[in-house]
């Protein structure tokens, strides 16, 4: 970590101490020089999954939509900072004592270079005094309440009969999405994926079926997860009924139905002022084909304060931006994980 004047403080696990003297603090000893330094503990790809399993990330999802929705939590606008092959994402939330900043990435391209798509670390600190509590990976935080925020959108929006789940993109997080539908009992399902082996390892995973684009849209409800570079849901091809969850088109430009599709559904979104701007509604919204007021945040739908799905043959959509109130609510589930011992995470001292 580099700190004023240049000078460069490792990052010292706990045990390992550090001597800083006043050389290294150029030559200043600050006023609270002698406090002691809090540990921080860490918690890394394995031990978010361990601590939080799909059904109860559903249930947290949820409550984090409740408690933004009635005003308890808050969460400022995502800050993006484009770079030449993806960009990088800022993303604030406070809420039951605790307030978080996400630092996450999405560069789309670098599977190719053997890299993962997201990756990145989440602040987690307490609000009461801004102590620094933990840093936690921020790749399977992102892919878990993905899932969950699907799975969660689908038991409020789609039929009651509902019961086929298909697969658009069975990457990390359209694998998470896919595990929390079936653990939400939805399903036998079907996954597509232009890698076929990406398709085929999730299906077998799950006791679903590897088929086609044209089977997994076919379902009663379908979860897209691709890049966004292009719409893969067509007006032609939907059917009376029908639940989509649109979660690819996460930032500008992005988009997996057609707008033609979009103008055929009835619309729900996580947070409409994020997705006006960044999202699979987005496009729709600039070409002046909608406006806010046909679009219901989920929240409401919760609450109570708006209607879900009014009509057996409506096709229902939700738009899925990615909000920091759903890697809140995790985190905390993980923060009491370990006070529950069942996490025994390294710590560190900055």
């Amino acid at each position: 970590m580099r700190g004023r004047g240049g000078y460069c403080f490792p990052l010292a696990p706990t045990g390992r101490r550090v001597a800083l003297g006043a050389r290294a603090l150029g030559g200043h000893r600050p006023a609270e020089y002698g406090a002691s330094v809090p540990e921080i503990s860490v918690f890394d790809h394995d031990a978010v999954l361990s601590a939080v399993g799909p059904l109860e990330a559903v249930e947290r999802v949820r409550q984090a939509f409740v408690e933004y929705a009635g005003g308890e939590w808050a969460m400022p606008p995502k800050v993006y900072l484009d770079a030449p092959d993806g960009d990088f994402r800022a993303m604030p939330a406070q809420g039951a004592g605790i307030a978080i900043l996400k630092w996450v990435t999405s560069f789309p391209h670098n599977p190719a270079a053997g890299l993962p798509v997201v990756t990145g670390v989440i602040c987690v600190s307490r609000l009461a005094d801004g102590e620094l509590l933990a840093l936690v990976d921020a790749r399977s935080v992102t892919a878990l309440r993905t899932g969950a925020v699907a799975a969660m959108a689908t038991q409020e929006l789609a039929r009651e009969d509902a019961r086929s789940a298909g697969i658009v993109g069975c990457g990390l997080h359209g694998a998470w999405a896919a595990r929390c539908l079936a653990a939400a009992e939805y399903g036998p399902g079907v996954c597509f994926d232009p890698d076929p082996d990406a398709a085929g390892a999730l299906a077998g995973e799950l006791g679903w079926e590897a088929g086609s684009l044209e089977d997994a849209l076919g379902c009663d409800v379908v979860t897209c997860v691709t890049p966004g570079a292009e719409p893969v849901v067509t007006a032609a091809g939907l059917r009376p009924g029908q639940h989509l969850n649109l979660l690819g088109a996460d930032g500008p430009g992005k988009a997996e139905a057609e707008l033609a599709a979009i103008g055929r559904c009835a619309l729900f979104c996580d947070e409409w002022r994020q997705a006006s701007h960044g999202g699979e509604l987005a496009g729709a919204f600039e070409a002046g084909m909608l406006v806010g007021e046909q679009v219901t945040e989920l929240g409401a739908v919760l609450t109570g304060e708006a209607s879900g799905r009014t009509e057996d043959d409506a096709i229902t959509l939700f738009d899925s931006t990615g909000l920091a109130i759903q890697d809140l609510t995790i985190c905390l589930a993980v923060l009491e994980a370990e006070r529950a011992g069942a996490l025994r995470p390294p710590t560190v001292r900055l």
